[in-house]
């Protein structure tokens, strides 16, 4: 949680930014999709239903592919910022 922001990942594989007032989704991000990583290892993401992210130094990290339950699998390590850097 941010100053007015809720941010939580659902089993669709969407990572969601909540107002708190309304809660309204402000900012909506699929993540259910192959990923180019920085090590180069192929990395896919899909469900989010374990822990939840962590926001330090002005960014955003969570993990997507949890595949219990029906969840969809993957194992990809995400990373927002405010600048998209």
């Amino acid at each position: 949680m941010i100053p007015g922001i809720v941010f939580a990942g659902g089993v669709d594989g969407h990572f969601r930014a909540y107002d708190t007032k309304s809660g309204d989704i402000v900012w909506d991000y699929d993540a259910a999709h192959p990923y180019d990583t920085v090590n180069g290892v192929p990395a896919k993401g899909g469900s989010f239903d374990a822990p939840g992210p962590v926001i330090a130094n002005g960014m955003v990290y969570t993990t997507s592919g949890y595949g219990m339950w029906g969840g969809s699998a993957g194992n990809v390590l995400i990373a927002f910022s405010v600048d998209g850097k």
